[in-house]
C-alpha cells in the first residue's frame, strides 16, 4: 500500500504542477493578446507627465510620454502650452518633440529623464529641452523653441 500511496502522491502532485503552468502559461498568453488588442490602436495610448513649469501668469508648460500604440518600447513627447483663460489654464498650442515614436517608453518615464528644460519668463519666451534616450546612450541634443502669444516655433 505504501507504493501505491506514493505513487497516487506523485500523480496528485505532477498534476497539480501541470494545472499551475497550464495557468500561468494561459495567464501569460491572455497578457500578451491584451498587449496585442491594446497595440491595435483600439485604446487611448498611455501618458505620463514627465515635467512642467509655469511662467508667471502668463503660461504653464508640460511634456508627457505617450506610449505607442504599436511597439510597447516606443513612445512620443509632447510639449503642450496652456495660457489663463477666465483664471483657468487653457491649452494653446501642442508639438511633438523628436520624432513620432522616437523615444523609448521606459526611459523616458523613468528617474531622471528631463536632462534639461529651461525656460524664461519673456516674450517670446525661450524653451530648451533635453530628454534621456537610453541611460548609455545619455541625453539627446537640445531641441530648442519659442512660446510667443501661446504658440509654439520652432527656436
Amino acid at each position: 500500500m505504501g507504493l501505491t500511496r506514493r505513487g497516487s502522491t506523485r500523480a496528485v502532485t505532477a498534476a497539480a504542477l501541470l494545472t499551475l503552468a497550464a495557468t500561468t502559461l494561459g495567464a501569460a498568453d491572455s497578457g500578451a493578446a491584451g498587449a496585442r488588442a491594446a497595440g491595435s490602436g483600439s485604446a487611448a495610448p498611455q501618458t505620463r507627465q514627465i515635467a512642467s513649469s509655469v511662467l508667471g501668469a502668463d503660461y504653464k508648460i508640460t511634456l508627457t510620454a505617450l506610449r505607442s500604440t504599436s511597439d510597447a518600447y516606443a513612445a512620443s513627447v509632447r510639449l503642450q502650452v496652456y495660457t489663463q483663460v477666465n483664471g483657468a489654464w487653457k491649452e494653446s498650442d501642442r508639438v511633438t518633440v523628436g520624432d513620432v515614436d522616437g523615444w523609448f517608453w521606459y526611459p523616458l518615464t523613468g528617474r531622471q529623464a528631463v536632462c534639461q528644460l529651461s525656460t524664461a519668463s519673456t516674450e517670446p519666451a525661450p524653451l530648451t529641452v533635453s530628454l534621456l534616450r537610453t541611460p548609455s546612450l545619455g541625453c539627446s541634443a537640445p531641441a530648442r523653441y519659442l512660446v510667443k502669444q501661446g504658440r509654439v516655433y520652432a527656436g
